[in-house]
């Protein structure tokens, strides 16, 4: 998995703006993808192009019709590499500041 180009790929508010009206209805069209945009077709194309070259959009070929569906791994393997280990030191230190609160109020 290539995170230079997931992050590239994220860089971009259109590319996010896209990859968010695929989370709230994935499988959808070019056309339907262009509705309400204020970008022509040929520029959400090219998004889309980087989106599926960064692995975060999938696509089917229904007939003549390419559908474009998020995909999730991509995101969720930055989470894991790149924040949730930020999380984990301060939970541990949460942890320990509870049990050390907790210790005190036993004796």
């Amino acid at each position: 998995m290539n995170d230079d180009a997931v992050f590239r790929a994220l860089a971009d508010a259109s590319r996010r703006q896209l990859l968010d009206r695929l989370y709230d209805q994935s499988g959808q069209s070019l056309g339907e993808l262009c509705q309400g945009l204020e970008m022509t077709r040929q520029a959400v194309a090219k998004h889309l192009a980087i989106l599926e070259e960064a692995n975060l959009v999938s696509v089917k070929w229904q007939g003549r019709e390419k559908l474009h569906f998020i995909n999730p791994v991509p995101i969720n393997h930055i989470a894991e590499r790149w924040i949730n280990k930020f999380e984990r030191r301060q939970l541990s230190a949460l942890s320990a500041l509870k049990k050390a609160l907790e210790g005190d109020g036993d004796q």
